[in-house]
């Protein structure tokens, strides 16, 4: 027994040992002739904060100052620290220890995958336009962001790698990592690299964008002779944990330390009563302490809290407040009030009745021919069966819809974009596409089995919010695309599962705002102040939303103001409250 621990112990020591016989332990300081070729003092701007190296400082004092030093709006980070806990005293009130594990994944002990990634395809970032697009992904994760001119000014620079993949589809950019060589970048001992930044877009379909990126930039490395490649991640990223782990990536005893500053203030700061708040109450809790209003959450559960500032109280839920009333309330509330209201008002609307007694409801499906069922009372898409053709199945969805609420609306059905409008004080703050959820087939899974893993990627990267549930709406989708729920899709195949766009049921959100058809602008500010009410999302129809055309649907009076990036949504919801602090236009 004891020569089988000490065996197991050699072993795991020799693991450190292969690859060039170099001991790989990029924490300590080096020693002999490799030393003196090393850098010292090294400090690598990043864009979106320093990279400070700490094996390469002698002076944990220095190290410490350097980090005093960040930049208002950056992330500096201090990487491989010898001694974490002098760094630490050195500056206590000033610095912590970041709550993040540190992979490596050596060399020798990576394994390429068999199959090619389809749908996509992973290159340099080369051009402005995949600069501002890489932003636009950190921002809608909530990274800290980089001047794009920056990332452009870096990328030919052998020291840098920066990576992003691109629909095959839509050229659109998906996903984007970056990578640091450490020879190229300070002569580096022990030839290893870094990963940074991985990050694909959360309103993505396409499977496999995260392990691709990741595959890619660490056969680059290898192929140029690097014996690893390191990377930190939060303790509690689950999603990305289980990637490196599945790529072969092992923990090493490796810390990080950072500057406390509003950024990290939910790294070091006691969780307090809105760690309980979803992210649409976050995000203007956030915003209003950044103004400097108080905040006291009544119910994180429900997103009740009430904001003050200078003698004036605003209690909120989410972003409904007590500047809403009753009766706007009540008009947005019930689907079919908001519909004669508007059409009162000379506004664009779809026909619509009561479902009634089957021959009714079949009469109302041969005059329209497609039909939407929903309840006349609702929120996020429960119960809503669209695109419907035959009687049956409308009787079938009207039971469903039941469940929700006793009265039950039909619909006509509208082809086009399903166009969210957020309205703040009578101005249009945000405006986005929301597409219905969509899985690609692997020819592997199945299409429960793709559902579930577009769910957990959804819900990382909304904070919980948008699964798209497996129901028997969702299984009538799929079976009317020709597929069961246990189906294995075919590689490449693309199914829509649900024909509601409603990030709740799994969809997702794409930012249109700067192409908004100034026709569109006026129809949903018309229809707010028709409604009486101050914070509004409109659900509009549209064949093109650079184009006049629409019809309004619904009248949300607690819109989701998550999700809107790059708009300032927030910013606006505030500046309405507190308009003796406003911030637009200045």
């Amino acid at each position: 027994m004891k020569g089988r621990i000490l065996a197991k112990r050699a072993e795991k020591s020799r693991r450190w040992d292969r690859g060039g016989g170099l001991t790989l332990r990029s924490w300590e300081k080096p020693s002999g002739p490799a030393a003196g070729r090393m850098s010292s003092d090294v400090i690598i701007d990043m864009g979106w904060g320093r990279l400070i190296l700490g094996h390469t400082f002698l002076s944990e004092q220095k190290l410490a100052d350097a980090l005093c030093e960040e930049k208002p709006g950056q992330r500096d980070i201090a990487f491989y620290l010898r001694d974490p806990h002098v760094v630490l005293s050195l500056a206590p009130q000033r610095l912590f220890l970041d709550p993040s594990h540190t992979y490596r994944l050596l060399r020798h002990s990576y394994r390429p995958r068999a199959r090619p990634f389809r749908g996509f395809l992973v290159r340099r970032l080369r051009s402005i336009r995949d600069a501002e697009e890489t932003n636009r992904i950190y921002a809608e994760r909530g990274m800290v962001t980089c001047d794009p001119e920056f990332l452009l000014s870096k990328h030919t620079l052998k020291s840098r790698t920066y990576l992003i993949a691109e629909s095959e589809h839509d050229g659109r950019v998906v996903g984007t990592v970056t990578g640091l060589d450490h020879l190229e970048a300070f002569q580096d001992s022990e030839g290893g690299a870094s990963l940074w930044c991985l990050a694909v877009d959360p309103q993505g379909d396409l499977p496999g964008v995260g392990e691709a990126l990741v595959r890619h930039l660490v056969e680059h490395y290898f192929a140029r002779g690097r014996n690893y490649v390191d990377l930190s991640v939060l303790h509690d990223n689950r999603e990305a944990i289980r990637l490196y782990r599945k790529l072969g990536f092992q923990r090493v005893p490796v810390f990080c330390i950072k500057h406390k500053n509003p950024i990290n203030e939910p790294l070091f700061v006691p969780k307090r009563a809105d760690e309980k708040l979803n992210p649409y109450a976050r995000i203007i809790v956030k915003e209003a302490r950044r103004r400097g209003i108080d905040v006291e959450v009544i119910d994180g559960e429900s997103g009740y809290f009430v904001l003050r500032m200078g003698g004036r109280a605003v209690t909120c839920r989410e972003s409904l407040t007590d500047l809403t009333s009753a009766i706007a309330m009540s008009r947005c509330d019930d689907k079919r009030l908001t519909i004669r209201v508007l059409r009162s008002a000379g506004l664009s609307v779809p026909a619509q009745r009561p479902a009634a007694d089957p021959e009714t409801n079949a009469k109302f499906v041969e005059d329209h021919g497609r039909v939407v069922v929903k309840p006349a009372r609702g929120e996020q898409g429960m119960g809503v069966s669209v695109d419907l053709h035959y009687p049956a199945e409308v009787e079938e969805a009207v039971a469903a819809a039941k469940e929700i609420h006793p009265e039950v609306i039909l619909e006509e059905y509208v082809e086009g974009e399903d166009l969210r409008v957020i309205v703040i004080d009578d101005e249009v703050v945000a405006a986005a596409i929301r597409r219905p959820p969509r899985i690609v087939g692997t020819g592997q899974h199945t299409v429960r089995e793709l559902i579930e893993k577009a769910n957990r990627r959804r819900a990382a990267a909304t904070g919980g919010e948008s699964r798209t549930p497996l129901d028997r709406e969702t299984a009538r989708c799929v079976s009317a695309a020709g597929y069961e729920m246990d189906s294995v899709l075919p590689e490449g195949e693309s199914v829509t599962v649900r024909k509601t766009a409603n990030l709740h049921t799994g969809g997702t959100i794409h930012d249109v705002t700067p192409r908004l058809h100034p026709h569109l602008a006026r129809a949903a500010t018309a229809a707010a102040r028709e409604l009486q009410i101050p914070v509004v999302g409109l659900d509009l129809i549209v064949p093109d939303v650079a184009g006049p055309d629409y019809v309004i649907v619904e009248a949300n009076e607690r819109p989701g103001l998550a999700n809107h990036e790059p708009q300032p949504t927030a910013e606006r919801f505030i500046d309405f409250l507190f308009p003796q602090i406003a911030t637009a236009g200045s």
